[in-house]
Formats: structure tokens, C-alpha cells, sequence
């Protein structure tokens, strides 16, 4: 059992040190094998992530206004994972945006430099994100954080169950080979656990609203990604989580009455 937990743990903290720049163990190994197991853990890496922005807002919300608060638990999350997925948010919307063909989207997306379509696509996601935490109830923000970085980050590892990675090398490529049922269920648990947090909170059709409507993003993102690429990038798994990220903050806000 210590051998199995210590394995566990070791690729918990791969996924850790891949998708965000915390500071990890020096034991933990490098092996493909070990990143291959560690997008089981993606959903629990969105956890950790949504739990240093709620820390964030709460800290902050003591002496400033939720506006800035906000801002402040957004601009934690940036620094914690290196903006890694709103880079693949930006190339995502560049490549498809700018190219026809196959290889000409992925050449585009591997350019480094952002390009018109990428810039705006990134300020209207970053912007339609803050709009709809501040409409949120103060109490509710700390919660709804945790669970909107969990849920998009399942979401993103479903991606990677459906379709396969389109790419010879990249950025992704450690974890292109698709992930079995038992790890799916293991990432799902987890971001169930995270998305119950806001109940108290919100209620069931509001949380219903806001899982619905990231499935609907992802669904519609997976049927671009295979129709246009016959499969995912790096930068489409990042481009997912955001987008699913956002709509589940927008769900959360939809009327019922």
C-alpha cells in the first residue's frame, strides 16, 4: 500500500509540476510513463488551483472590493500555472482562426508569436471570466472558483479519452495516449467532489446550468478539433479548459425565473 500511494502521489505531482509552476519534490521522476499517469490528476492539479484563487480572494477581499479581489484571485491562478492555458487558448483561436488546412493550423499554433485573433479571443475570455465571478455573491466566489478550475480541467481529460493527439512531438505529447475508464472516473470523482462545493450556495439548477453549459463548450470544441485536425493539440486542451471554464461561470448566472 505505501509503494502504490507513494506511485500515486509521485504522479499527482508530475501533473503538478507539468501544468502549473509549483514547486514539486526533486524525487518525483521525469519518465513518459509517469506523465502518461498523470492526467488522471488534471482535474486535482484545477483543485489546487481554484484553492489558491479563492485563497487569494479572500485575502484580498478584506481591504479591497470584490472587483479587485476578483481580479486579484485571476491574477493568482495566472502566475501559479504560468498562463499555460490561456497560451493554448490564444495559438488555438490564431490557428483556426487564421488557417485552412490541417498543417497550416498547427504551424500557426506552434508560432510563438500571438496574432490578432488570439489577442482578442484572450481579452474576451479573460473579461467574460471576471464579468461573471462579480456577479456572484461574495460568499459564493471562493467556491465557485475551486470548482470552475476542476471541472474545466475534467473536461479538458475527457478530450483526451475521445480523440487522439494530432502532433509527432509537442508540448502534450508525454500525455497523448488516451486515457483508460478507471482514470476518466478517477478525474471525474474529483471534479464531482469540486462542483458539490457551491451547492449551498447557488443550488442545483444553477450548478446543472454551469456543468451543462461547459459540456456543451467542450462537445462543441471536440467536433471542431476532429473535424479540422482529426484530433487534439497541447494548445486545444488548454484552449478547452478555458472555454469550458468560462461557461461554467456563465451557467452558474442563468435565470430560472
Amino acid at each position: 500500500m505505501t509503494a502504490f500511494l507513494r506511485r500515486e502521489l509521485e504522479y499527482f505531482l508530475g501533473a503538478l509540476r507539468f501544468f502549473t509552476r509549483l514547486p514539486v519534490p526533486a524525487w518525483v521522476g521525469h519518465s513518459s510513463e509517469a506523465l502518461n499517469k498523470a492526467a488522471r490528476y488534471f482535474p486535482a492539479v484545477g483543485l489546487l488551483v481554484g484553492l489558491i484563487a479563492a485563497l487569494a480572494f479572500v485575502a484580498t477581499s478584506l481591504f479591497w472590493p470584490k472587483t479587485l479581489a476578483v481580479l486579484a484571485a485571476m491574477a493568482a491562478t495566472l502566475y501559479a500555472t504560468g498562463a499555460f492555458h490561456e497560451d493554448g487558448w490564444s495559438d488555438m483561436v490564431d490557428g483556426f482562426g487564421g488557417g485552412w488546412e490541417k498543417q497550416q493550423i498547427l504551424a500557426i499554433m506552434k508560432d510563438s508569436r500571438i496574432g490578432s485573433f488570439g489577442a482578442i479571443a484572450l481579452v474576451m475570455l479573460l473579461l467574460a471570466k471576471f464579468c461573471a465571478l462579480i456577479e456572484l455573491e461574495s460568499a459564493a466566489i471562493p467556491v465557485v472558483l475551486i470548482a470552475g478550475h476542476t471541472v474545466s480541467r475534467f473536461a479538458a481529460t475527457a478530450l483526451m479519452r475521445v480523440l487522439d493527439y494530432v502532433r509527432d512531438e509537442g508540448k502534450a505529447k508525454p500525455l497523448a495516449t488516451r486515457i483508460g475508464p478507471g482514470e476518466l472516473a478517477l478525474a471525474g470523482g474529483t471534479a464531482l467532489f469540486a462542483v458539490l462545493l457551491p451547492w449551498p450556495f447557488l443550488g442545483l439548477p444553477a450548478l446543472l446550468a454551469g456543468v451543462l453549459l461547459a459540456a456543451g463548450a467542450t462537445l462543441w470544441l471536440a467536433r471542431l478539433f476532429r473535424r479540422r485536425l482529426g484530433g487534439y493539440t497541447g494548445d486545444c486542451l488548454g484552449a478547452t479548459q478555458q472555454l469550458a471554464e468560462a461557461a461554467f461561470y456563465g451557467g452558474l448566472l442563468c435565470r430560472f425565473s
